[in-house]
């Protein structure tokens, strides 16, 4: 199977109807299911962590419980199975609702919202610095009803207790849906451009479509896939009865961490850790060469640039080689890029919204091209309207937004061409390039206190929504779907997903109780870091940052020369994105994967050809489903056990 349309997905010309009222209810149904999986996964057990990866396990799952289903309603009911069309809608739609609730953003939106009035102390002076000046609309300032949240073992079906979430979760809500809108907006005004006429490879997506494929079914019928199954599921099982019955023997996948070296310079190459998990293994095998390549390329670069630094003897730039810094800079890079060769589009799409370029037809979009300029244009002003009545001045919300939709857009254009299986950018948003760029002491304690607010879309961007929109077109495109109710189901997953996410995460905290739960980062991480971030900026103000800002703009020349390398040298092996994630928390964890699966894909292109290439792809998409089967069984004996399991996934 190529990266691209491989023969075993191709579909049959005739469209098939997915957006249907059976699809949607099952769909709304399980989302609240899903996302309190997601939440005792990632949460309450902190193991697990399936939106950490551009691939939700819990999703595939789900879907593959479905399709088991399908296949037994075949013998029973033929008229209620679902065709792949709807199956692919129910994954889309759980797929958006996962990554909203998840790691990155309403898991750290949630805790922050009672955390500054709950540990406000004397000693910590915040009731002074800023808790007057966090917004009351927009957080949770009455202690009895924090208190709930925090100590658990109350009832949160009472109206006192409801009404005082109600003003948080609806304002959330709303700016979320918003936000995904306007995601949506940009997706469809590159839709055309990036699916029709690059022809992207879009390989996330390609284990979801062959599953659901109903007609000939020839992905379950695969031995090599079901082989590929069995290595990884008896792996994950041998794994997880260890973890129970420790004279079980381990072969061990997950992460091991070395000191390689201990004297000076390369012990500044701190710990490498290695693993070998069979799903990462088996999405690198669909990775373009040169991207797996740079990834875990660039992974050793960075740490060779620690052991420079070291030798050197840099004191005065303490943080050299400055690799968030060079991965902000490499993210907007990547999206200037990937916006300027479609400079012609977009100019053309802007002329159909306004009037002109009457031969550019948007009839099969998901909405008018006027619609989606116009609702791009709406989505900026609520923005700005919601900062400026949160305390952040106009110009800045602005530059905030931009960058933000920026990086949006790199991680989305690198999900749709190179299939990335991570894409953190921790702790490198929007809200950081300003700080270092402008300085605390000029944006003022207004917006530094909407930067605090926002720490839930800018802590990192593994979960993010917008590639799973367009990997939805690509999935519509391949299976002739409506691409205007398509747009229905997806906005309804990111309202459904939002409230889920929200309920799930207040109920399981007045059941347990956050602060009983010391393993839990909604204390520890979440909750805190912004305000502690926050306390630094307003405590010791400072201008802009000469050597991180200077570091990012090193970070956007480099990635654009890679770029202009790579297009004028077809042997040229290194790709820009490589250079950007592989300062990642996610490569650090997956490079040694990502070397393995290379090495395979570049043995078999050498020695057998694209042919022995597209024999053996169901064998990679086997470890993938494999692992994530059994690894999610395990969670949920484990859940459903009241005990701890084996996490397959760091």
């Amino acid at each position: 199977m190529a990266t691209t349309d491989p023969p075993l997905a191709k579909m049959e010309q005739q469209p098939i109807e997915g957006v249907t009222v059976k699809s949607l209810l099952i769909a709304s149904l399980l989302i609240p299911i899903n996302c309190y999986w997601v939440i005792e996964m990632e949460v309450i057990r902190y193991s697990g962590h399936p939106v950490t990866i551009s691939l939700f396990f819990n999703v595939v799952f789900i879907l593959f419980v479905i399709i088991g289903v399908n296949q037994f309603l075949k013998w029973f009911s033929p008229r209620s199975v679902l065709n792949q069309g709807e199956l692919i809608i129910i994954y889309l739609m759980l797929s958006i609702a996962s990554g909203i609730t998840g790691h990155d953003m309403l898991e750290i939106l949630v805790p922050m919202l009672g955390h500054a009035f709950r540990f406000a102390t004397p000693e910590n002076e915040w009731r002074d610095l800023f808790l007057p000046h966090l917004p009351e609309w927009l957080t949770v300032s009455d202690s009895k009803v924090a208190r709930g949240y925090y100590e658990g073992e109350l009832n949160l079906y009472t109206p006192e207790q409801l009404i005082g979430w109600t003003s948080p979760v609806l304002w959330w809500t709303t700016f979320i849906f918003v936000l995904v809108f306007g995601m949506f907006c940009i997706n469809v005004i590159v839709r055309k451009r990036w699916i029709e006429h690059e022809k992207l490879s879009y390989p996330i997506i390609q284990l979801p479509l062959q599953m659901t494929e109903t007609q000939r079914q020839t992905f379950f019928r695969n031995r090599m896939m079901w082989l590929g199954f069995a290595i990884a599921g008896t792996l994950a099982l041998l794994n997880g009865l260890n973890f129970i019955f420790p004279v079980v023997p381990e072969l061990r996948t997950r992460i091991q961490s070395f000191q390689l070296f201990t004297d000076k310079p390369w012990n500044a190459m701190g710990r490498v850790r290695l693993s070998f998990y069979p799903f990462a293994i088996g999405l690198g095998f669909f990775i373009p060469l040169d991207l797996s390549f740079s990834c875990w390329f660039f992974f050793w670069f960075w740490r060779l640039m620690r052991v420079a630094g070291a030798a050197m003897g840099l004191r005065s730039l303490p943080h050299f080689p400055y690799m968030r810094e060079q991965a902000s800079g490499g993210y907007i890079a990547l999206a200037v890029i990937a916006l300027w060769a479609s400079r012609k589009h977009l100019i053309a799409v802007i002329r159909k919204a306004f009037g002109g370029a009457a031969d550019l037809d948007d009839l099969n979009e998901p909405m008018r091209y006027r619609t989606a300029v116009l609702g791009l244009i709406g989505v900026m002003v609520f923005l700005i309207c919601f900062c400026y009545r949160g305390g952040a001045t106009v110009p800045i919300t602005v530059g905030f937004f931009v960058l933000y939709y920026a990086i949006s857009i790199a991680v989305t254009r690198m999900r749709a061409e190179l299939g990335t299986p991570v894409h953190d950018l921790h702790y490198s948003g929007p809200d950081e390039i300003l700080t270092r760029t402008i300085g605390t002491r000029k944006l003022g304690r207004g917006n530094l206190v909407m930067f605090s607010m926002f720490w839930f879309i800018n802590r990192a961007y593994r979960s993010h929504p917008m590639p799973h929109q367009l990997e939805g077109f690509k999935m519509a495109e391949r299976t002739h779907l409506n691409l205007r109710r398509l747009a229905l189901a997806l906005m309804l997953a990111a309202l459904l997903g939002s409230l889920s996410g929200f309920w799930a995460l207040i109920d399981r905290g007045y059941r347990l109780g956050m602060e009983a739960r010391a393993y839990s980062p909604s204390l520890s991480a979440f909750g805190i870091e912004p305000y502690r971030r926050l306390d630094r900026w307003l405590s010791t103000p400072t201008d802009t940052l000469i050597a991180e800002s200077g570091f990012m703009v090193c970070g956007f020349i480099i990635a654009s020369f890679l770029m202009l390398f790579r297009m004028r040298f077809v042997w040229w092996p290194f790709h820009p994105a490589g250079f950007a994630i592989s300062t990642s928390w996610g490569m650090n964890v997956t490079w040694s994967c990502l070397f393995v699966s290379w090495l395979i894909k570049w043995l078999l292109l050498r020695h057998g050809g694209i042919g022995l290439h597209r024999r053996v792809a169901p064998f990679f998409l086997g470890l993938i489903l494999g692992e994530f089967t059994v690894g999610s069984l395990w969670t949920l004996f484990g859940i459903l056990g009241r005990m701890s399991t084996y996490g397959f996934w760091v």
